[in-house]
């Protein structure tokens, strides 16, 4: 093989392992899912409890939060990882189906320990 035929084949495969790197090093978007807000941990996780009652029509957490809900004897523990452009959902997304929680809204501020 030519000298110049084995740099061409070497840039050529140094290209396309970059190409596939980067390609593989692009964060996940959103999913439309409760997964976009977090995850449901333990109930010993949590750092904070909010009960929810009729009356509540929103509560306010912060993005890294792990938070106890409670609401009408029933519960559930969710870690707060959210987009950096979110900034507010519907309680009833990330709650189980049994737990009747809609029309309150979470809102979600900064992590306060990524702030400068």
């Amino acid at each position: 093989m030519k000298k110049s035929t084995r740099i061409s084949f070497l840039l050529s495969a140094c290209a396309l392992s970059a190409a596939l790197l980067a390609n593989g090093a692009q964060a996940a978007g959103p999913t439309g899912t409760a997964a976009d807000y977090g995850s449901a941990v333990a109930d010993s996780a949590a750092t904070e409890a909010i009960e929810v009652t009729q009356g509540t029509k929103y509560v306010n957490v912060n993005n890294g939060d792990t938070v106890h809900f409670v609401s009408n004897g029933k519960s559930f523990t969710w870690h707060f990882e959210t987009f950096p452009s979110t900034t507010s959902i519907d309680l009833s997304a990330i709650a189980p189906k049994d737990l009747h929680v809609s029309g309150v809204r979470v809102y979600i501020g900064a992590n306060p320990l990524f702030q400068g």
